[in-house]
């Protein structure tokens, strides 16, 4: 194809994204959305869904200039896709962890708390700074600094994979997978204000430091006393990690003591190898590993989540087993299945992780066609995997929602891998049948394994999660009920703990910012609440029933009625013993008391 018209091509690419964003931004959400996919107009799915097909294959079979507009062209697409929450104007997303972080950092804006005085100030010192240069809310500006730190994961994932030494075919591949997004799991990283999905997205740069650092040996470049630019950049890159979670800088950590155990081996064992002549990274090793130990050891929510994983392992039914045979019950009785489920969620994921496993297996037979600088490389990423599994089982026996956390580092790792494997599996394709002919097989498996991965990176009823869509009414009917609500009556949820809203309205700075908030709250009983017991579906003989849209969305209709009917929570209206205290188009307060 001429160059003209590929530029046309990646141009018509970039005007589809364009018309996308303008068609979505012109259609904001206005209540609150099940779905961010449903909620989107399909014309800007047309136009993202056209943006990729051209990035797809531009990437795959373009060179140079040309391929590097595809990657930039896929890169923006998956990057607008991630920020739908901002282009439509949602008020705020999330109702778990993303409340607190919304507390936490109104304090900071507030000046009650120091960024310091965090455990992981980094997406809340972002927020505060956009929300101080750039005059938007709060809640705008940590969805905006969600976004700002994905954009690393899309930049670095094939650089790194340029760096490695793959060639411009693996660097292609790389980017495509790196659109799949397989870090988020939906089960304990999202796509959402959750510091700990968010720092999966800024370890690329993390590595790319420290490739840059084993591949640039030349000592023109050095800093004062010697100093390696790209030892600087590791530790760098290894503080802003840490800044932003703590979890995964100690899995950097474990990845670079890894590639340090490799090296001392190497050396005790080839007198020739390529891994002898690169710089060693043993104090990079222990430094980090300081670092961590010096932030982490003197926190006591640190403390707290090391006393729970090790009650978790000494617990029989809190592995992550016990919580699958659970979800799956759940899932029966709702229409659904696990295999369903695993589909939906893991089938791209196990897809591009038995292409990886398997070019591991061939590189360690000795069959690949890699040189031995790449094969390297590839060594020290899946040696390190070892290790990092380890911890996997480790955290699934204890706290399983960990396990899945560290399931999402894994795959950043995994994703850069699959870049130099498909290349490989590619190259020897092209052998057997055509390269025209190898690009489009791996185009359309890809392909379907792109669009799985975006319709799964926000929660939706499609994996059985409505979305988490706070909207205004929601927030504004929160913050009248928790001010105006009498003095020691405790507020309840319908299997949601109204705590997160107390955290994120009132902040955490004078409050538990663990497991409470500054009022009492809680959680109605499913079963005597169905029955119609209202006063006794609680401990207390009065409390306050909170009901949202998004409870209604997520229990009677996502759910199905499986823990709540329908026709209890329409009882509230007529009961003598409940009053309706506060009311909007998306948030009900109910006083309940034992008389009428």
């Amino acid at each position: 194809m001429k160059r003209s018209t590929l530029n046309a091509t990646v141009a018509v690419g970039f005007v589809a994204v364009a018309i996308a964003l303008l068609v979505a931004r012109a259609n904001p959400a206005t209540a609150y959305e099940s779905s961010v996919y449903a909620g989107t107009p399909t014309t800007a799915w047309l136009g993202f869904a056209l943006a990729l097909a051209i990035a797809v294959g531009t990437s795959l079979t373009c060179r140079g200039r040309q391929q590097g507009l595809g990657i930039g062209l896929g890169g923006f697409t998956v990057t607008a896709i991630a920020s739908l929450p901002v282009i439509r104007n949602y008020y705020f997303a999330g109702m778990g962890d993303a409340l607190s972080h919304l507390g936490w950092t109104r304090d900071i804006v507030a000046g009650t708390t120091a960024p310091h005085e965090l455990f992981y100030p980094g997406l809340h010192s972002i927020a505060s700074t956009l929300h101080f240069l750039g005059g938007v809310s709060v809640e705008r500006a940590l969805l905006v600094a969600m976004v700002v730190l994905f954009v690393p994961f899309v930049i670095f994932v094939p650089l790194v994979v340029r760096d490695i030494g793959g060639g411009g075919l693996a660097v292609g591949l790389a980017a495509i997978v790196s659109w799949i997004v397989l870090p988020v799991n939906n089960i304990a990283t999202f796509m959402a204000v959750h510091t700990n999905s968010n720092a999966l997205f800024v370890v690329p740069p993390v590595v790319f430091a420290v490739v840059a650092y084993l591949r640039r040996r030349s000592t023109i470049e050095r800093l004062p006393f010697g100093v390696s630019p790209f030892s600087a950049l590791i530790f760098l890159t290894g503080l802003a990690l840490l800044l932003i979670h703590p979890q995964q800088m100690f899995n950097v950590v474990v990845f670079i003591g890894a590639i340090s155990a490799v090296q001392f081996l190497a050396r005790r064992r080839y007198d020739d190898h390529p891994m002898l002549e690169h710089p060693t990274t043993y104090v990079h090793t222990i430094s980090l590993g300081g670092l961590f130990a010096l932030w982490a050891l003197g926190n006591e929510r640190f403390r707290r989540a090391a006393v729970a994983l090790a009650t978790g392992l000494l617990s029989a039914d809190i592995g992550g087993s016990a919580q699958v045979n659970q979800q799956g019950s759940s899932l029966t009785e709702i229409g659904g299945s696990l295999s369903e489920i695993f589909v939906k969620m893991f089938l791209d994921k196990a897809i591009v992780a038995l292409v990886v496993g398997l070019f591991i297996l061939v590189v360690w037979l000795g069959r690949s066609s890699l040189d031995a600088e790449a094969k390297s490389y590839v060594n020290y990423v899946a040696l390190a995997l070892f290790p990092l599994f380890g911890m996997f089982l480790v955290y699934f026996l204890g706290t399983p929602k960990m396990a899945f956390r560290q399931m999402g580092f894994i795959y950043v790792l995994v994703t850069i891998l699959a870049g130099v494997a498909l290349a490989q599996f590619v190259g020897g394709l092209s052998k057997t049948i055509s390269t025209p002919g190898a690009n489009a097989v791996t185009a359309l498996v890809l392909g379907a394994c792109l669009v799985l991965g975006l319709m799964t990176m926000f929660s939706s009823p499609l994996i059985y999660r409505s979305s988490q869509h706070v909207t205004e009414s929601m927030m504004s009917g929160y913050e009248d009920g928790l001010e105006h609500g009498a003095e020691g009556v405790p507020y309840a949820g319908m299997g949601y703990d109204p705590y997160r809203y107390d955290h994120g309205i009132n902040g955490l700075a004078d409050g538990d910012t663990l497991s409470g908030a500054t009022t009492a709250t809680g959680s109605v009983n499913a079963t005597v609440f169905s029955a119609g017991n209202y006063s006794g579906a609680y401990p207390t003989d009065e409390y306050y029933f909170v009901v949202t849209e998004w409870d209604r969305t997520r229990e009677l209709r996502v759910y199905e009625e499986l823990n709540y009917d329908a026709a209890a929570v329409e009882g509230l209206e007529t009961e003598p013993t409940v009053n309706k205290v506060i009311s909007n188009d998306e948030f009900t307060m109910y006083a309940v008391d034992s008389e009428p």
